[in-house]
């Protein structure tokens, strides 16, 4: 499978740079989880956050649940997706992307 090609239900893992608020360490770098929805316009994909990020309190914003957008060359893992989640990508998020 590759990352050109990925499908509704897919796992993808990214790597996140989070801006906290410490003066020592100002960016966190999370590898989370990302549920594929779907691909959009110029081979971008729409995904849905599938971890909590531990860098930050819980929030609306980035958050467990959230819809977010990614490209292929942000995906450093790919897990099949299978009929169970599938079926979560097709269900709303908590927060759609704008």
């Amino acid at each position: 499978m590759s990352r050109e090609s990925l499908q509704p239900g897919d796992l993808v893992k990214l790597i996140f740079r989070i801006s906290i608020d410490d003066p020592d360490e100002p960016v966190a770098v999370e590898r989370m989880w990302v549920l594929v929805r779907k691909q959009v316009e110029g081979g971008q994909y729409l995904g849905i956050l599938d971890n909590d990020p531990s860098a930050v309190a819980e929030n609306d914003e980035f958050w467990s649940g959230i819809e977010l957008p990614f490209a292929p060359h942000h995906v450093i893992d790919i897990e099949p997706g299978d009929q169970n989640t599938r079926a979560l990508a097709d269900k709303e998020p908590k927060r759609r992307w704008l």
